[in-house]
């Protein structure tokens, strides 16, 4: 019988999903201050405190990696739009939209996230499996917002219109100037 000090707990392995979460979530931040042309696997690597082979492993190149990444932030704002409906004050298709832009409002406050959606729209004006990944997250937004909403489609234009410009306001910290043409575009935007 072994005695008590010798006894060594075992050693949680963690799975390929788990690392491979891990890996996408370190490469948010990655390519958040570099962008995706600017961000290597190495990069991605070292962050992650695993070998570049290992992201090969996961990932067959880089582009397949920050696709992952960009899929993987789509996923985040849908579940903050699906916070933001359980959270409406009322079922009105203004109630559900104003909760789903407020949760949207303090997600993006992340600002690795919205760094990272604007790195990926730049990307997908030159790489066509990065704008196909956009495309199909935005395709999914848009069906969801219309959907949980029932808000006509001016007003599921108007708020995705709105999102951009939060972004805009955002990354510019146009809230922060005083200045008429900053007030101008951040009248009425929430931010956190």
């Amino acid at each position: 019988m072994p005695s008590p000090g010798s006894i060594r707990p075992q050693r949680q392995l963690s799975t390929a999903d788990d690392r491979r979460r891990t890996v996408l979530e370190t490469a948010v931040s990655a390519f958040a201050d570099r962008g995706y042309f600017g961000t290597t696997t190495t990069d991605v690597a070292k962050r992650a405190g695993i070998s570049q082979a290992y992201v090969y492993r996961l990932f067959p190149d880089k582009e397949a990696l920050f696709v992952a990444v960009v899929e993987h932030c789509f996923v985040r704002i849908r579940e903050s739009l699906q916070d933001g409906v359980a959270e409406a004050a009322g079922s009105s298709p203004q109630d559900v939209l104003d909760a789903m832009g407020g949760a949207y409002a303090r997600l993006i406050s992340d600002r690795d996230l919205l760094l990272l959606q604007l790195h990926a729209q730049c990307a997908a004006a030159a790489e066509p499996a990065v704008r196909e990944v956009v495309r199909t997250g935005y395709a999914r937004l848009v069906e969801y917002v219309r959907g949980v909403s029932g808000a006509p489609e001016a007003d599921v234009q108007r708020f995705f219109a709105v999102g951009m410009l939060c972004h805009l306001v955002v990354a510019t910290g146009a809230h922060e100037v005083d200045a008429p043409w900053a007030r101008t575009l951040s009248d009425g935007i929430r931010h956190h």
